[in-house]
């Protein structure tokens, strides 16, 4: 048997077998073309151009479909949603295109979540030296700097001592600000006290006078690696961030719960919703902390109103 007809010699065929077609109608039909075409002649001839052409633009139809839908899919094409695969179907250099863009949409996304993974193990990196500096450098220096205002403070004269008290205040709060800022760069309680701990500080912290953050967390979790842990910790940070800076929201509810497929994390408000906004880079972000571990994430309102992201980390990927 011979190799695959090629798609430029399916094209030509089905062009030279329409136009054969109507070249035999005109021989052998029994009409004839005046010198001087009569209307009845060139309605006819008219009709079969026409005929020709429809025939044709559905013969191209038919046989360039399959291109259609490989087009359709690359401009709907999300690398950070992958998984989706054209059926390598149809005859010869059509079903070798399909099978050569599954193996191009393959290696892309491993290319997408090797160079996600180098970037945001930088950025971890960066967090964590940023962290140190701040607790290090400027903590120590604000530090010294409220001794320092205590010793005047109580060596000077009442109208003084107060504005040194006020002075003093401030201090300690830019202090308070910079540690919150560390420990949110750098979770110690994850490295210190494990992922529950760290969950129960992060809804502390993002509990406030307008925002009430519910936390449940299953005792009977399964052993999550450290890098899991990093992922679930960083999803749930991001997700009650944008609850509180974005939604609107009264009440979080954060939970961690164990299925019998694996693991599960959802940050759930009582909010304004997604709407139809567009996906900003938190967002983004974290689903690419998602692909790094082989997990899902799924951002739709929730029952009732607001948003629910939920992170589901399959049993194979808890390692």
């Amino acid at each position: 048997m011979g190799g695959p007809v090629s798609l430029f010699w399916r094209i030509f065929s089905l062009n030279a077998a329409v136009l054969t077609v109507a070249a035999l109608v005109l021989l052998f039909a029994p009409v004839t073309v005046s010198t001087t075409a009569r209307m009845t002649e060139a309605v006819i001839i008219f009709a079969g151009t026409i005929a020709t052409l429809i025939a044709n633009a559905a013969l191209l139809r038919v046989g360039l479909r399959p291109l259609a839908r490989v087009t359709r899919v690359m401009t709907t094409i999300d690398l950070l949603r992958p998984g989706t695969r054209l059926a390598a179907e149809g005859p010869g250099e059509i079903s070798a295109l399909m099978h050569a863009f599954n193996t191009m949409l393959e290696r892309l996304e491993h290319e997408r979540a090797s160079s996600a993974g180098r970037a945001l193990a930088a950025q971890e990196d960066e967090r964590h030296r940023i962290a140190q500096e701040l607790h290090d450098e400027i903590g120590q220096t604000l530090t010294a700097v409220l001794l320092d205002l205590k010793r005047v403070a109580d060596s000077s004269p009442g109208p003084v001592r107060d504005q040194l008290r006020q002075a003093q205040e401030s201090t300690r709060n830019s202090l308070d600000e910079i540690r919150r800022i560390a420990r949110r760069l750098r979770p110690g309680v994850l490295e210190e006290l494990g992922l529950a701990s760290a969950l129960r500080a992060l809804a502390i912290e993002f509990t406030t006078a307008g925002l009430t953050v519910r936390r449940q967390v299953a005792s009977d979790l399964p052993a999550l690696g450290k890098d899991v842990e990093l992922v679930v910790y960083r999803v749930a940070q991001e997700g009650l961030t944008n609850a509180a800076r974005h939604s609107g929201a009264h009440q979080v509810e954060l939970s961690l719960q164990g299925q019998a497929d694996g693991v599960r994390l959802c940050v759930r408000d009582d909010g304004r919703g997604i709407g139809a906004a567009t996906e900003g880079a938190g967002l983004r972000g974290m689903r690419e902390r998602a692909l790094l571990i082989g997990a899902t994430l799924t951002v739709e309102p929730a029952p009732g109103g607001g948003t629910a992201v939920s992170l589901h980390i399959p049993t194979a990927a808890q390692a």
